[in-house]
């Protein structure tokens, strides 16, 4: 079997809410429930938190998360990319351990009710369908055909309904990216490009573990839907 690598991206900066990763939520600090569910998984071998702050990183400690290194400023600024954190771990391991994984799992604190069965799941189909990422996605919940845009004066369609109108329940499905979870090759990590290579599979997950926490709102909303019965 491949090796999993679990990665936890957990700068101390945010602009939306301060101290974001260390917030309560339902009791416990909001990275906290990511944490769990690293543990949680049966298929992650390894889980790694990477991050600037000290207190982030003690917590992990804290909370049994492997914290090898701590990452440079330069990659905890607003621009840096998820990539190049990626792309730091992988090449940090490698030069100092000599572990290079197969796959990667990123799993992102601000994904607070997605669940160790979600994670499983995902890596599941990665290696069932030897794709080069597995990741989740939800369902829009408003069909592409019924956005518009105004510019000019004008209204536009970004995508175009076919001449024939379809009812709602005929139109193809369409998803976004929910940010829980993000299953990758190794090599499509470090190849340079920053696309998920050629195949991937959409792991689809309900809307009730979706929610990727931004604001306060989004925080509120979290609390709410923490209290409501597992959906299996």
């Amino acid at each position: 079997m491949t090796s999993i690598l679990g990665l936890i991206p957990a700068r101390g900066g945010s602009k939306g809410i301060p101290r974001k990763n260390l917030i309560s939520l339902a009791g416990k600090p909001l990275i906290q429930h990511t944490f769990d569910a690293a543990l949680g998984s049966k298929l992650l071998d390894r889980v790694i938190l990477t991050t600037d702050n000290e207190e982030i990183a003690e917590f992990g400690r804290h909370c049994g998360i492997d914290v090898p290194f701590m990452r440079p400023d330069s990659l905890a600024t607003d621009e840096a990319t998820t990539r190049s954190v990626q792309q730091h771990c992988l090449r940090w391991l490698e030069s100092n351990e000599g572990y290079v994984p197969e796959a990667v799992v990123t799993l992102q604190p601000t994904s607070p009710l997605r669940k160790a069965r979600h994670i499983d799941e995902c890596i599941q189909e990665f290696r069932d369908r030897g794709v080069d990422s597995a990741i989740s996605v939800s369902p829009v919940s408003e069909h592409p055909y019924e956005v518009v845009g105004f510019a000019d004066g004008k209204m536009f369609r970004p995508v175009q309904r076919p001449e024939e109108f379809l009812r709602r329940q005929e139109t193809p499905p369409y998803f976004h990216i929910n940010g829980a979870v993000y299953v990758m090759r190794s090599s499509v990590l470090l190849d340079g490009h920053t696309g998920y290579g050629e195949l991937v599979y959409g792991y689809e997950m309900d809307p009730q573990y979706s929610i990727d926490i931004d604001t306060l709102f989004d925080l509120q909303l979290a609390e709410f839907l923490l209290g409501l019965p597992e959906k299996q």
